[in-house]
């Protein structure tokens, strides 16, 4: 507790600070001369009293802002920072990783940002993520439905600040952990529009890849895919699927047969990288905080003292230093318009946080909107095995909804870039699309931009891939 004891003396010496604010970046430490886009940063108070301050990035779209759609974006974990999304998935700039050598990384133009075709918040939630916080000890604690809640009053104030945004097609979208506050924001939105609460949306559907759905449900899947790509073999398979019928993740411990079963799949893929099983698995990387105790790379890795080889940054884990590096610089902060003593030491996850799952699946919420007639794509690195496409796709036929375009390869400059099934409502004219992106993994659009934008551009262009 000490730290949130010294984080609120901290905000009592700053003084507490207004509800909303914004301010327009012109440029960034690391990049060299003028943002060739539109760049704000700014917070907007939610919560009783406004006592959660969510920080967000909106970026304006680099075409036609005054028509492109508008998308808000919503990070896994849950609890990792937009800047995941920013930097390392889908915004408009990246880091420059072959250059870094441990001081302020140099940053680069993305030539695949969404961007290019849409404007797109960037929002830190939960409370407690990135730069965002709360000026009590009790607004720290969340869950998917208050987090959810708070996102839906952030997006509200937001709208009513920036009018000129209210008649554009909004779409939400988020990724892993995001993929399961999506739906729920999405169908609190449209519920929202139907009490008639200012300002009324223009919602039109929403986005999730690699999404988390039912998590247990989720999680059972990979035994499966790994018998499906090879990882284990069919004897093994067989056998705890037998033994364990089928239920892997709440099996019954007293199963002798069950769990050893279970125990020879894990020797045999405790070893590969489950967010890409083609890349390598990693050691675990700590570094000292300030307290002298240790913490994971993800929590804070700011003194990662192997950065003088290189090497260790084909490591894709190990990449997410730079952003701890670059967040953590004062000059950053500065020209961010961070608030001075919210956030004392910024991390791209943060584990610490009091968060609670209470809501255990949002399969209902799925089908609430397609109900409701709101479109959906859904996408899948099909070298994923933290979240495997085959439980995306055992949901999804869940739902109320017919085939309307068989399962076919969708191609980019004439080559596969995955593959996909078209979903019709039964209920009302709305479409699901789910696409598999050929070679990615958790998240796809981390490890295949290119193919990631144009699918996200022939979707909002209502195009089929």
């Amino acid at each position: 507790m000490m730290p949130f004891l010294l984080h609120f003396l901290v905000l009592l010496l700053v003084g507490f600070k207004p509800a909303a604010s914004q301010s327009i970046v012109e440029t960034l430490p690391g990049y060299d001369g003028a943002l060739p886009f539109k760049l704000e940063t700014g917070y907007i108070g939610v919560g009783e009293d406004d006592e959660v301050q969510l920080f967000y990035y909106f970026i304006e779209s680099e075409n036609d802002p005054a028509r492109d759609p508008l998308l808000i974006w919503l990070s896994g974990g849950p609890c990792c920072s937009t800047l995941f999304g920013f930097f390392y998935e889908i915004g408009p700039l990246a880091f420059d990783f072959e250059s870094f050598d441990g001081s302020l990384p140099s940053l680069v133009l993305n030539p695949y940002s969404w961007t290019k075709v849409a404007s797109i918040i960037f929002l830190d939630y939960p409370v407690g993520t990135g730069f965002s916080y709360s000026n009590t000890t009790r607004g720290y604690s969340s869950s998917d439905t208050n987090s959810t809640q708070h996102n839906y009053s952030f997006l509200r104030k937001w709208l009513l600040a920036h009018p000129e945004f209210i008649k554009n097609r909004l779409y939400v979208t988020g990724v892993s952990y995001g993929g399961k506050i999506a739906p729920m924001l999405a169908l609190q939105i449209a519920k929202g529009n139907e009490a008639g609460l200012e300002p009324i949306m223009s919602l039109k559907g929403y986005s999730i890849g690699n999404p988390v759905t039912d998590e247990d449900a989720d999680i059972n899947e990979r035994i499966p895919y790994a018998h499906r790509v090879a990882l284990i073999s069919d004897k093994q398979f067989e056998q705890a699927r037998i033994s364990c019928n089928g239920e892997y993740v709440n099996s019954d411990p007293n199963n002798i047969k069950c769990s050893f079963a279970l125990y020879i799949i894990n020797q045999c893929t405790k070893l590969i990288y489950g967010d890409h099983i083609l890349e390598p698995k990693c050691q675990e990387i700590t570094t000292p905080n300030q307290s002298g105790s240790r913490r994971f790379l993800l929590d804070d890795p700011i003194d990662f003292l192997s950065l003088s080889s290189r090497n260790e940054l084909t490591c894709r884990d190990h990449r997410y230093v730079t952003s701890n590096v670059w967040a953590n610089d004062e000059t950053v902060r500065e020209a961010l318009h961070i608030r001075e003593g919210t956030v004392p030491d910024w991390s791209i996850c943060n584990r610490h946080l009091s968060y609670k799952k209470d809501i255990e699946s949002v399969v209902e919420y799925h089908q609430n909107l397609s109900d409701r007639g709101f479109q959906a794509l859904v996408y899948s690195g099909d070298h994923d095995m933290t979240m495997p496409y085959m439980a995306t796709l055992k949901w999804i036929r869940k739902l109320n909804v017919s085939v309307y375009d068989e399962w076919r390869a969708w191609t980019v400059d004439g080559q596969v870039a995955g593959y996909t099934e078209l979903y019709k409502s039964k209920i009302k004219e709305a479409y699901l699309m789910f696409a598999t992106v050929k070679g990615a993994g958790h998240t796809a659009p981390s490890y295949k931009p290119r193919e990631c934008f144009q699918m996200i551009e022939r979707w909002l262009s209502l195009f089929p891939l």
